[in-house]
């Protein structure tokens, strides 16, 4: 068994002869060729993947062009009268009777309608007579003043006369003693008369001069007691007439909401008047736009193939269901026969015009994001991929910030059907 392995490791030593140069070229070139078709089949399988087949008529080619550019959004708005007065049942009552009816054009103090109160009657009545009775207190209190005041000037008057006799009486009594002509009693009795008459003529001037200051503070409040007395009348009196329901503005009477024998609250709604002065546009804005809508902005509407501007005017602030409400008047020309709760489709304007690059919008923001588009080429054969950056928009256009020059066409329609394809071979 051991002189068998002797000749097998003997022909393991055995010297291999080397392949001639020519037969190891063809190897190595056949091996090359094999892998150079390999790769050439999966760059045409890959690239076979990433292209789509598209007819142009199936395809929105659009151009990229400088232009004005502004922000806008388009809102619904409805127009609405400018000034509108709403009706309200002052005391409550049941209503007795309707003067007119919806539509009706009315001036400032026509009658609506009348209501029915009886415990509102009865106790304005009893009120009118319990002020009258104030006010001729009032009255007769003042009569009082006037007489006594008159008394007082009548007593003034009569010790200025008596003070006036006695005096001459004193008088020629003092030049009769002087010539011993009289008895000294009778001198001393005619100085007594005197000097009797000086007092009571200034206890009348004084009692006259204080009446007369104190009658003058009195006269005064009464005047006003009796004027308060009169405004608390006229009130008084206001309470039956605010059972008749008359139009506080002249304008159209768009609502009324009563019925002969209905029974009114205080305060309850009647209807409305609108004033035939103008018109508002009130507008629906997201919620969105609330930081940037202000006062002061300006807005376009068409009507009748007329354009006609707008300014926002007032901002309701509160949010309802993602929306807030704006009013709007016309800056200048009110459309010819526009009317109330007429709708309007209005571009509200959010910034001024600048020249910018313009895209115009399409279906292929839904799958891009503004991210990329299809460019197409100068042939129109194809389009390629592209990646570019969007800026502002408006229901128009979007602002080409980068990736994009002028004269560009590129595809704007839907990109749904494309699937992850880098090319698109355009038949037309």
């Amino acid at each position: 068994m051991y002189a068998k392995m002797i000749p097998e490791r003997g022909r393991l030593d055995k010297k291999l002869e080397k392949k001639p140069l020519y037969k190891r070229t063809i190897f190595w070139i056949w091996t090359a060729g094999g892998l150079f078709f390999l790769c050439l089949i999966g760059l045409i399988l890959n690239d076979r993947g990433s292209k789509l087949n598209v007819e142009a008529e199936k395809i929105t080619i659009s151009s990229i062009a400088e232009g004005d550019f502004q922000e806008f959004i388009p809102v619904t708005g409805n127009v609405l009268p400018r000034t509108t007065f709403y009706l309200a049942a002052i005391l409550g009552g049941t209503v007795e009777r309707k003067f007119v009816e919806e539509g009706t054009i009315l001036k400032k103090g026509d009658k609506i309608l009348r209501l029915s109160n009886t415990n509102v009657q009865l106790s304005t009545l009893q009120q009118e007579t319990f002020t009258y009775q104030q006010i001729n207190d009032a009255r007769n209190t003042r009569l009082q003043i006037e007489q006594n005041s008159n008394a007082l000037q009548n007593a003034l008057v009569s010790s200025n006369y008596g003070l006036m006799n006695s005096r001459e009486i004193f008088e020629r009594q003092k030049a009769l003693r002087e010539k011993q002509l009289i008895s000294l009693q009778d001198y001393q009795l005619a100085e007594n008369n005197y000097n009797l008459a000086l007092e009571q003529q200034k206890i009348a001037y004084q009692s006259f001069a204080a009446d007369s200051i104190l009658k003058q503070a009195q006269l005064t409040q009464i005047a006003v007691s009796i004027d308060r007395l009169q405004k608390n009348l006229e009130l008084i009196r206001e309470n039956i007439e605010n059972l008749t329901v008359r139009a506080p503005i002249s304008g159209e009477l768009t609502s009324l909401i009563a019925e002969t024998g209905q029974s009114k609250s205080p305060g309850d709604q009647i209807g409305q008047i609108d004033a035939l002065d103008g018109f508002k546009v009130r507008a629906d804005i997201d919620e969105f736009y609330i930081a940037r809508v202000v006062k002061g902005l300006h807005a376009t509407v068409e009507i009748d193939t007329k354009n006609y501007s707008l300014i926002i005017i007032k901002i309701y602030p509160q949010v309802t269901n993602g929306k807030f409400q704006v009013d709007m008047s016309f800056d200048g020309k009110v459309p010819d026969g526009i009317r109330r709760g007429q709708s309007l489709q209005i571009r509200l304007q959010l910034s001024e015009r600048t020249k910018a690059l313009l895209l115009p919008r399409g279906g292929f923001y839904q799958k891009t994001g503004g991210q990329w588009i299809f460019v197409v080429n100068s042939s129109g054969s194809e389009a390629v991929k592209k990646s570019i950056s969007l800026g502002r928009q408006n229901p128009d256009y979007f602002e080409v910030l980068s990736g994009l020059s002028p004269g560009d066409k590129v595809v704007t329609s839907s990109y749904d059907n494309f699937g992850e394809v880098d090319k698109l071979l355009i038949k037309h």
